[in-house]
C-alpha cells in the first residue's frame, strides 16, 4: 500500500464518523503488500477483502497513475464494489460542479464554479480547479496543483506538485492532452499535445536537448 492510501485512509475515516456510519469497518486492500495490518488496521488481499460478510462492501482506490487506477477502478466494478467518493471535511466546492465517482478530494483541495470532472479524479493537499475548467478521468492533480480558469484537462494527465496551469480564455481553453505527464513545478503556458511530457517555466516538452539548455 502505498504512502498517499495511507494519507487518504485518515481522511475516509472522518468523513464516514461524521455521517454518522459507526458500525463501518476499514481495511487496507493490496495484493502486493505482506502482512496482517497497517496503521493498525487489517492488510488483505482482493479476493479476502470481497468474502467478507458485509451487506455494502465500499472501495477507493489511491492510485496516482491513472492507467492502474482505471484498471483498478474497473476489477472493482466487475466485482460489484460500490466506488465511495472521499472529501476532506476542509475541501472547499463552489456552485454548478460536476463531479464524477470515486474522486479524492485531500485537505485543502478547492473546485470553485462551473466545472466539470470526470471519473475518479484526485485533488491532493492544497490543489484547486478553477471556473469553467473541464478535466477527464482518471486526472490526478499532485499536491497545489494550481489549476487556473478555462482549461481542458483530457483523460488521465498527470500533474505534479506545485505546477501552474495558465487561464485559457473562453472559447479558446488551454488544453492538455490525454496521458500527458506535467512535471513538478512546471508553468503551462501553451497547450500540451497527448502523451508528452513537459517541464519548466514556461514549460517545453521534455527532451535531453531542452534539458541541456535550461541546465545551462
Amino acid at each position: 500500500m502505498g504512502g498517499f492510501g495511507r494519507e487518504v485512509m485518515p481522511v475516509l475515516q472522518q468523513q464516514v464518523r461524521a455521517a454518522g456510519e459507526a458500525e463501518a469497518e476499514f481495511v487496507f486492500v493490496d495484493d502486493g503488500v505482506t502482512g496482517e495490518s497497517m496503521n493498525d488496521l487489517p492488510l488483505m488481499d482482493f479476493d479476502t477483502f470481497c468474502e467478507l460478510p458485509a451487506d455494502d462492501h465500499r472501495i477507493t482506490v489511491p492510485i496516482a497513475a491513472g492507467k492502474t487506477r482505471e484498471t483498478l477502478t474497473e476489477k472493482c466494478e466487475q466485482a460489484g464494489l460500490s466506488l465511495v467518493e472521499v472529501r476532506a471535511a476542509n475541501t472547499v466546492v463552489l456552485s454548478e460542479v460536476e463531479l464524477g465517482e470515486g474522486a479524492i478530494l485531500c485537505p485543502f483541495s478547492m473546485i470553485t464554479s462551473n466545472v466539470r470532472i470526470g471519473k475518479s479524479f484526485h485533488a491532493n493537499l492544497y490543489s484547486y480547479v478553477a471556473h469553467d475548467c473541464v478535466i477527464g478521468d482518471y486526472v490526478t492533480f499532485a499536491p497545489r496543483v494550481h489549476c487556473n480558469g478555462n482549461v481542458r484537462v483530457q483523460d488521465q494527465v498527470y500533474i505534479g506538485t506545485g505546477a501552474i496551469i495558465k487561464q485559457g480564455k473562453p472559447g479558446r481553453p488551454l488544453t492538455i492532452g490525454e496521458g500527458a505527464t506535467i512535471s513538478a513545478g512546471a508553468f503551462v503556458t501553451k497547450n500540451v499535445p497527448p502523451g508528452m511530457t513537459v517541464f519548466g517555466n514556461p514549460a517545453v516538452e521534455m527532451t535531453k536537448e531542452n534539458l541541456r539548455r535550461r541546465n545551462g
